[in-house]
């Protein structure tokens, strides 16, 4: 029987380590031929020399389990890398059909800290990381639909956001916007590429890596089983998602982890008030508004240890 990805190519972005890595290995194991990227840099702040140790050693595992894999060192927030990641896909796979962006980098600071190059820095490789591979694997897929007389042809993106973005996160002002700008990427694409037979989703995980060594810190690992927070719990959806089977899933975006796939509906009105006026005055909007929120704490937002359901050590 085939596999689900069998005949299909992937670029899978950030994939030396953490999430990438085991999102790499399972669209192989689905079948998929894979462009293992990573710019390979040590340091969770994009610190360091960049190296083609993690995308060669992962692209080297996934040949030695029988499936096909080169890798690739380019940055992803440079355009023309960019371009030339999508061209290695092309030339060694003959098309690329599944593109997955997880590369990102952490540089967290209060925002009465934040510096410009922090800011810029987080923006630049995660939300203009997404926007450049999906530019240019965009302009494949319409020039193959193009080619094929307007035919729909096979393309899948999933786009890596964060839980930072729907929920906050006080000392990840650049991180928090650069994911929320990633949903509004995946929205937008998902209805500009829909008649090319083309999906963009984006997923929200939660997994244990080096990226989110503190803010997991706290989680105890379990005593026996996989860890509620091993990467290889988000790797299947991004598979599903890559399939065609999610054919009819487009611009969704999903929380994922520890066995759990939970889907998020679009923002709704919470409430609405109209003015007794022509327009609202002041006075009005006190006595409508200041009521409403009398009870809520500033800022609410749902506590993300009750919703992981884990215990700390």
């Amino acid at each position: 029987m085939a596999l689900p990805l069998q005949g299909l190519s992937a670029v899978v972005t950030g994939a030396g380590r953490g999430l990438g890595r085991a999102e790499a290995l399972e669209l192989a194991r689905l079948g998929a031929a894979v462009v293992v990227n990573d710019y390979g840099r040590p340091g969770r702040d994009g610190s360091g020399e960049a190296s083609a140790a993690p995308a060669e050693e992962v692209a080297s595992e996934i040949r030695a389990q029988g499936g096909e894999a080169v890798a690739h060192t380019g940055d992803v927030a440079d355009f023309q890398q960019a371009r030339e990641l999508v061209e290695l896909a092309v030339s060694d796979f003959g098309k690329l059909d599944i593109l997955v962006n997880n590369a990102g980098i952490l540089r967290d600071r209060m925002v009465f800290s934040m510096t410009e190059d922090e800011w810029d820095s987080v923006i630049r490789v995660h939300l203009k990381g997404h926007f450049n591979t999906t530019h240019f694997a965009a302009a494949h897929w319409r020039e193959r639909s193009k080619a094929a007389g307007g035919e729909k042809v096979y393309g899948r993106i999933v786009n890596t956001s964060s839980e930072a973005f729907l929920a906050g996160s006080a000392g990840q002002p650049n991180y928090a916007a650069a994911k929320g700008g990633i949903v509004g990427l995946t929205t937008s694409t998902a209805l500009a590429l829909a008649k090319y037979g083309v999906t963009a989703n984006a997923i929200c995980p939660r997994a244990r890596t080096r990226m989110t060594e503190d803010v997991f810190a706290g989680f105890r690992l379990p005593d026996e089983g996989l860890d509620p927070l091993a990467p290889e719990h988000v790797a299947p959806l991004v598979g599903y998602l890559a399939a065609p089977a999610a054919a009819g899933v487009n611009g969704q975006l999903l929380v994922v982890h520890g066995g759990m796939v939970a889907i998020v509906e679009r923002p709704r009105v919470q409430a609405r008030f109209d003015s007794k006026q022509e327009t609202f005055t002041y006075d009005e909007l006190d006595a409508l508004l200041t009521p409403h929120y009398a009870d809520r704490p500033p800022g609410e937002t749902f506590a993300a240890a009750e919703v992981l359901g884990l215990k700390r050590g």
